[in-house]
Parts: structure tokens; C-alpha cells; sequence
């Protein structure tokens, strides 16, 4: 595969021993971090604490090793609960394995056609929308484990409300009390200490008090019988064209929301470090990690900003780091299993809804408020489709939306006007209107911005709309950037009528994608080239020419 060179290649380029002692450090502290965040996003999405676990381990191994960023961390993130929740309730675990690896696929695919620049160009209301809804969603979705009900939650939001509204007299106050403490302990303990993660203290202090104060809580043990050691064994899910065809909007999903939490993962790591990722690599990367990390019973992954971040901060130099942290999480699996049966789930949930308070970053609304007021609504309406029906709808109907307003927002931008020297004073220059004598029967027309199926209608007009009868049109094109098919087709069409009218045709100054697109249809052949002109200059000179009027 052209281009395949993950950032671990370069890594190793005059490393030291100070850069191995500070991978060492910071893939120790992630590992921890991610330890209860691994367990907890495995049961959220409806799969066992073992499956979360084995995700971190496998997928961050394959991210570090096969990645394009020098410090991202990879694992099971809040982004995708929702999804793989409702993909485990309707298909079962098979089915998400199958989606998962349909999703791999893809993020291979994506990478390998280099689109991952691309996807840094998806609308910023759209992600702030949705991401906000996934964040109500974990929030609701938590609050089951962590009030102690104990009950089987519906999928979505309004639904779990009405069922958690229904039983608030059987809260189990044993187990909201150690929320609450696990909560107090992640918010407080970074005031006395930043080298322990305070998650790691919340779970530990949680345990402690819930087996020796011998509270009626679930545990992860009473729940789920514990955490199995050793090797998980190869799991190879049923594919068939069928499963592939009901799976295929999950596996979307996945891959969509993969591809752009690893992207804006890797981009936050550039912005900490002062480096630079490869996003294609990384789309690869994350691809491969997702195509194994079910054969291991795993789910899906994407990169993790907030892992990532405190990957940085700890004195990560290379993907070293990534690959300490799964062997972290790898030793759990192996050695201290026991002792991770007597989480308490409401710590767990505590932690869960940290992360949910942290995503919905509500400033996002008030700031979208203060901007254009179309922003705004697509991200509410990406926000409240998310939340009342799923993931996927908010995201396909905030697309839809960004699409027509940019669309909107292009035709709008996109003009054709009639020039004249009093129309258009500007100051002295080749470009510029001032001093040019204008022959009699020329008109002048300049268009600006993009000229794309949007504006093809605006063109058509304008032209008819002019009421003029000239000789000679002068289209002048320094301002049009890019022409789509469309475009070209009503340009080709207006040219064709004034031909038809006895009317000739020059244009100046034609950007670079334009004359590509008007030369490979044949319209530059069959226009002349002698009518492409380099200026406004060479326009008029080659009309008076034309007009037999002496230069």
C-alpha cells in the first residue's frame, strides 16, 4: 500500500534513554486512567467488563503500532456507547462484531484513498451537536447503576426518563452514596495530588468502602461473576451478505464516528506537542484496530482525546507510550482480575457521568448563539434528534441541514453583474475598470465566486434578465475559483446563445481549475483559445479588433 509508514517508524530516530523513562511514565498513568473507563464503556455499551477491557488492550496496541499520531490513545470511547448499545439490543453481540469489523474495513478504505484531510471539513455544529447528545445519553443511561435500581433501561432517552421517573422510590441509597463519593473524589482529588488519577482512586475507594462496610451494592463480581484471566481466545463472528445489509448503517455510524474522534483526537495531540499526524495513516490504523479487536470478543474503538491529552502531559514522546498503556491494561487481564470483581457499578456509572458532564460542553451553545443563527439550529436540531431518536438520525439530519445552508450560503455568494466604468470605479490597475475606454456594443460582465450547480441558475438569469443586445460579451473570470459540472454546462449553454445571436465571446483571466474543466470538455476548442485572454486589456483590444474599430 503507497504511503503506509506509520508515525512508530520515525519514532525511534535518536530516542534516548530520558525519551523511554518518559514514555514508561505516561503510559503507566493512561493505562490506569483507562483502566476503569475501559471496564465502564464495555458495560454501557451492553457487553461484558471483560470485552471493554480487551478492547483498550488490543485496539491501543494496534493504534501505537499501525497509527499516524505519535500519542494517541485508542480504546473504547463515550462517542460510540450509544451506537454499539443499540446495535447489542437489536443484534446481539454477533451483530456488533460483524458492524464493527464492516466499519474497519472502511476506515481502511478511507485511508488508503487519502481522505482523511477531508474529513477535517465536517461542520463544527454537526460534531458540537452530536457530541452533546451522546453526552445527555451516557448521563441518562448511567443514572440506573448509579441510583441502584437495577433495571433493564430502554434505548432511548425519553423512554429511560419515564422508566427512572417510575422507580425513584426503590433507589438503593447504599449505592448512590458511593456514586457520590466516587463522584466528590474524581471532581476533588486533583487538588491534593496530579500523579495519581483520580478516577483510579474513586474505584479503589469505592471498593474498599463497599467490601469492608459489607454494603448491598452490585459489583462488577455480583453482576458479571468477575473478570476472567488470561487470553479471551479468537472469536470469528457469521458474515453473510444479509447480516451485511441490516448491519450496514450501524457499521457506517461506527466508522463515521471513528474516523472523526481519531482525527480531532490526533489534531488536539498536534496542537499539545507541535507536531503533525498523518490522518490517512491514522484512518488506516484505527481501521485495523477495529477489524481485530472483535476477533478477541472486543468493540468497537477510536481514538480517546482525553487519554490522549493526559498521554501528553505525562511525558509521552512516541507511540511507546500507546503500547505501555495496553500492556498496563494487558497485566489487569491477566494478574489482577480478582481484584477489579469488587468495583462497585455506581462508581463505575460516577465516572461515566464525569466524562458525560465534560463532553456536553454547553458553552458550545452559547457560543453557536452568538453566531450565525443557522449554526445554531443545526446543531440543536443534530443535539435533539440525537438525543429523542439515535445517533445515527442526528447525524445524517445535521449533515442534510449544513449541506443546504452551505449550499445556500454558496449560491448567495456566488454573482454575475454587469460592469461599467461608473458601476465599478476602482482604482488604477490591469484589473480595474478606471480609465478604460469601452467600445460601443461591449458589455462587460464580471462573475464571483464558485460557479457550481448552485449558481447555474443565478447565471441563466442574470444573462436574460439583462436586456441588452451587444456585439461583443466580455466575462470577466479572475474571481471564479472552481467550476463543477453543472456550472459549466449553464456557462456552456449561455455562450452557445449569444453565439446563436450573432454575440462573440471572451473571457479573462480564467483560473486554473475552470480552464481545466472548460478544456477537458472541449469547450475551450470549440470557443477558440484566441478568446481566453490574459487581462481586461487584452480583452478590449481583441473586441475593438473584432468591431473593426481602430486600437
Amino acid at each position: 500500500m503507497l504511503g503506509f509508514r506509520p508515525a512508530i517508524f520515525s519514532a525511534f530516530q535518536g530516542y534516548r534513554r530520558a525519551d523511554f523513562f518518559g514514555d514508561l511514565s505516561a503510559g503507566l498513568t493512561v493505562g490506569i486512567i483507562a483502566l476503569p473507563l475501559a471496564i465502564g464503556f464495555g458495560i454501557a455499551s451492553g457487553v461484558t467488563p471483560q470485552q471493554g477491557l480487551w478492547t483498550g488492550t488490543i485496539a491501543g496496541l494496534a493504534v501505537a503500532l499501525l497509527g499516524g499520531s505519535r500519542f494517541q490513545i485508542a480504546g473504547p470511547t463515550g462517542a460510540f456507547v450509544p451506537v454499539l448499545f443499540a446495535t447489542v439490543a437489536n443484534y446481539g453481540y454477533g451483530g456488533l462484531a460483524v458492524a464493527t469489523i464492516m466499519a474497519g474495513v472502511m476506515l481502511v478504505v478511507l485511508g488508503a484513498l487519502k481522505m482523511g484531510r477531508l474529513l477535517k471539513f465536517f461542520p463544527y455544529p454537526v460534531v458540537a451537536g452530536f457530541t452533546s447528545g451522546i453526552a445527555v445519553i451516557i448521563f441518562c443511561g448511567q443514572l440506573d447503576e448509579f441510583l441502584g435500581l437495577g433495571l433493564k433501561m430502554p434505548e432511548h432517552v425519553p423512554q429511560q426518563i419515564a422508566l427512572l421517573a417510575g422507580h425513584l422510590a426503590s433507589v438503593n441509597w447504599y449505592a448512590a452514596a458511593i456514586g457520590a463519593l466516587s463522584l466528590a473524589i474524581v471532581y476533588l482529588w486533583p487538588r491534593m495530588s496530579r500523579r495519581v488519577p483520580g478516577s483510579i482512586v474513586a474505584v479503589g475507594a469505592a471498593a474498599l468502602v463497599a467490601y469492608f462496610g459489607h454494603l448491598p451494592v452490585a459489583t462488577i463480581g455480583s453482576n458479571f461473576g468477575g473478570i476472567a484471566t488470561g487470553f479471551p481466545g479468537w472469536h470469528f463472528p457469521d458474515i453473510s451478505l444479509e447480516t451485511m445489509r441490516q448491519l450496514m448503517g450501524p457499521a457506517f455510524t461506527i466508522a463515521a464516528l471513528g474516523a472523526i474522534e481519531s482525527l480531532l483526537s490526533a489534531m488536539v495531540a498536534d496542537g499539545m506537542a507541535e507536531t503533525r499526524h498523518d490522518p490517512n495513516q491514522e484512518l488506516i490504523g484505527q481501521g485495523i484496530a477495529n477489524i481485530f479487536s472483535p476477533l478477541v470478543g472486543g468493540i468497537a474503538a477510536t481514538g480517546a482525546i482525553a487519554r490522549t491529552a493526559a498521554n501528553i502531559r505525562n511525558g509521552a514522546r512516541t507511540p511507546v507510550a500507546a503500547i505501555i498503556h495496553s500492556l498496563v491494561l494487558l497485566t489487569v487481564a491477566f494478574l489482577a482480575a480478582p481484584i477489579v470483581a469488587f468495583i462497585p457499578l455506581a462508581a463505575l456509572s460516577a465516572i461515566l457521568i464525569t466524562v458525560a458532564i465534560r463532553m456536553a460542553e454547553a458553552h458550545t451553545f452559547i457560543e453557536l448563539w452568538r453566531g450565525p443563527r443557522s449554526d445554531f439550529a443545526v446543531m440543536v436540531a443534530a443535539f435533539g434528534l440525537t438525543v429523542v431518536f439515535d445517533l445515527t438520525v442526528g447525524v445524517a439530519a445535521g449533515m442534510f441541514m449544513a449541506m443546504v445552508l452551505f449550499l445556500r450560503q454558496m449560491e448567495a455568494v456566488s454573482h454575475l453583474r454587469l460592469v461599467t466604468p461608473e458601476s465599478e470605479p476602482e482604482s488604477p490597475g490591469t484589473n480595474s475598470m478606471h480609465g478604460k475606454e469601452i467600445p460601443e456594443g461591449v458589455v462587460l460582465y464580471r462573475i464571483g465566486g464558485p460557479l457550481f450547480f448552485a449558481a447555474a441558475e443565478n447565471l441563466d438569469q442574470a444573462l436574460r434578465g439583462s436586456g441588452r443586445k451587444p456585439k461583443i460579451v466580455i466575462f470577466r473570470m479572475r474571481n471564479v475559483p472552481a467550476m463543477d459540472a453543472s456550472g459549466l454546462h449553464a456557462f456552456g449553454v449561455a455562450i452557445q446563445k449569444l453565439h446563436r445571436d450573432g454575440v462573440k465571446v471572451f473571457l479573462t483571466a480564467v483560473q486554473p481549475q475552470p480552464m481545466k474543466v472548460m478544456f477537458e470538455s472541449g469547450l475551450v476548442n470549440w470557443l477558440g483559445e484566441n478568446k481566453f485572454c490574459a487581462d481586461l486589456d487584452q480583452a478590449l483590444a481583441a473586441s475593438k479588433q473584432a468591431l473593426g474599430t481602430p486600437s
